[in-house]
């Protein structure tokens, strides 16, 4: 009993697998005739004109059909171009000949006038500079009396006028004495090599200021009193001077030397 059912299982099975079968065999027909149907009307033409034409007429219908429509291309040479004809020149006229006039009559020669010798120009003369106005300025040295006290000196120097007159006497100061005045006993106890940067007057108020060579005295106390006066006493022979501050290298010092205040203006009165 169960291999009859078997039996007919498969029989049911292979009908039905057949019929698929022609299903799709069918379908792939069609769809080869769908994408060929250009081709299979060319044959059927071919074929119905065998039948119908006449003897001739196929190869005709196939040699049209294969044999693309050939286009000829003529080409058309270009346009000979000739070249311009030479114009020959039109002719030069030739001038009328123009009339020779007659000479005109020769002037009497000019006389030649004498060269007269030029004047020379007398040239300006050259204004003569004026001499450089000359001031008497005081200065003052040291003197040792016949009893060893040391005292001022006044002597008078001629110096050139200038925009920075005590400046001026300072350094005809620090210059020392002539050798006349140094026979009589005129000493300069500002020591060597000292320089004078600047001097400017504020109020009644002399700032000098000096080198650093102004703090070395080799004569000890007694040189530097002396060669503080000698400053002193210079610079307030200027009317509008009544003291004077001393500076080194722009450095307001309290003592010079051995405990000599000079933190303040000095006058005379301060000896």
């Amino acid at each position: 009993m169960a291999r009859r059912k078997a039996t007919r299982k498969a029989k049911s099975r292979g009908g039905r697998a057949i019929v698929v079968f022609w299903l799709v065999f069918v379908i792939v027909i069609i769809s080869i005739f769908m994408a060929n149907s250009a081709t299979i009307q060319k044959n059927w033409n071919v074929f119905w004109t065998r039948l119908t034409a006449p003897r001739g007429a196929e190869e005709e219908l196939l040699a049209i059909e294969e044999e693309p429509p050939v286009t000829v291309v003529i080409e058309q040479p270009a346009p000979r171009v000739e070249p311009p004809a030479p114009v020959a020149p039109a002719p030069t006229p030739t001038p009328a000949p123009t009339p020779t006039p007659a000479p005109a009559p020769t002037p009497a020669p000019t006389p030649t006038p004498r060269p007269t010798t030029p004047t020379q120009p007398v040239a300006a003369p050259t204004p003569t500079p004026a001499p450089p106005q000359i001031r008497e300025r005081a200065v003052y040295f040291t003197h040792v009396g016949s009893d060893g006290q040391i005292l001022q000196s006044r002597v008078t120097r001629r110096i050139p006028a200038s925009e920075s007159p005590m400046q001026d006497s300072l350094n005809a100061l620090i210059a020392g004495p002539s050798s006349d005045e140094v026979g009589r006993g005129i000493l300069n106890l500002i020591p060597q090599n000292t320089r004078v940067l600047s001097a400017a007057v504020r109020g009644n108020t002399a700032y000098i200021n000096f080198s650093e060579d102004f703090l070395f005295n080799t004569f000890g106390v007694e040189g530097y009193v002396a060669q503080l006066r000698q400053i002193v006493w210079t610079v307030t022979e200027f009317q509008n001077v009544r003291d004077v501050q001393i500076l080194v290298e722009g450095r307001r010092l309290d003592y010079l030397g051995e405990g000599i205040w000079i933190g303040s203006p000095i006058s005379r009165q301060s000896f």
